[in-house]
């Protein structure tokens, strides 16, 4: 049996219009006009245990209401969800006992006490015994290289150190289920690596099941080796990284340096000019005719330097998305 299954899950959002003013607020006490926005629409997918999930979608896709359904924050409009056999939004405590949710814009924590504090009001939550908790922070603490700051009060923590006293919080009553919404959200590049470092040992050893948001590629490129990608609401894309490249990949980029300067007009034949910086410019080519611009490069101009790459996966997503119509969901 799959740890997560959602079949046809669907939030729909009903909103008031009201026309502005004094007349639109007494239009409005004998005929109301609403609206209807479906946040997730009918959405469907199977995790397995000790799967490791990216959740791939612009603002307003549907990524945190699909995250809230599934921890049972949300009651859905319609469709169904299992989550280790329970269905979530009935809250049973023994679901409440085997799963996570970790939201980077959120704090469990209480900023005024030290973290430790915090952490032995959740060991009474979660009825977590006095050996299991020391076991548990010991080893998590030991992981994340925060022994030192476990009695310094909250307030006086850096992002990132809170950011891992939150994963603390939310990894003590050892989950099988980890829910990640923009963990990294904020970070230096320094924590979002060590955040990442963590959550692919703990995924690794625990066989903990994980369904990863992000808006950081390097995230997802480092921890998943599946992905899902949802817009306005709508799952369009279930399977590998690649496979997704692959789909959405129609160009080439061929990265030029010249002995001399050239201007970007004159290059704009080739291709469109991405970058121009000094003696090197970045061109943007259909994948077919990268080849030919390479050629004509070393051709027409004086290159001292080429080479030809694939377009970044942050950047082909991005384009994947413009090309739709605006969000519909959050």
């Amino acid at each position: 049996m799959s740890v997560i299954e959602v079949h046809k899950l669907r939030k729909t959002y009903r909103r008031h219009q009201k026309e502005e003013g004094l007349l639109g607020s007494l239009k409005s006490l004998f005929k109301r006009r609403f609206e209807e926005t479906r946040a997730v629409d009918e959405v469907s997918f199977r995790l397995e245990e000790g799967e490791l999930v990216g959740f791939l979608g612009p603002n307003g896709a549907g990524k945190t209401t699909t995250l809230k359904m599934l921890s049972g924050i949300l009651h859905p409009s319609g469709g169904e969800a299992r989550v280790l056999g329970y269905t979530p939004w009935q809250r049973a405590n023994a679901f409440r006992r085997q799963f996570a949710l970790v939201m980077g814009n959120k704090s469990q924590l209480w900023f005024d006490i030290p973290a430790m504090d915090s952490l032995r009001l959740n060991k009474e939550i979660y009825g977590v015994s006095e050996a299991d908790f020391r076991d548990v922070v010991g080893e998590l603490s030991g992981l994340l290289n925060v022994e030192k700051l476990l009695e310094v009060p909250v307030r006086n923590l850096s992002l990132g150190e809170r950011m891992k006293m939150e994963l603390m919080a939310s990894l003590l009553h050892r989950p099988r289920v980890l829910l990640l919404d923009e963990p990294t959200i904020g970070l230096d590049v320094v924590s979002q690596k060590a955040i990442r470092e963590f959550l692919a040992r703990y995924n690794r050893e625990r066989r903990t099941t994980v369904l990863l948001t992000s808006h950081y590629m390097a995230d997802i490129q480092a921890l998943c080796r599946r992905v899902l990608l949802i817009n306005r609401g709508r799952l369009e894309f279930d399977g590998s990284l690649e496979a997704l490249a692959s789909r959405f990949r129609r160009f080439k980029r061929v990265r030029a340096s010249f002995e001399s300067p050239v201007p970007a007009s004159d290059l704009e034949a080739l291709g469109r000019v991405v970058e121009m910086e000094g003696n090197r410019a970045l061109l943007e080519v259909p994948e077919s005719a990268a080849t030919d611009a390479a050629r004509q490069l070393l051709t027409r101009f004086p290159v001292s330097d080429l080479g030809i790459e694939e377009t970044p996966i942050e950047d082909l997503i991005r384009d994947a998305f413009e090309t739709k119509a605006g969000p519909a969901g959050t």
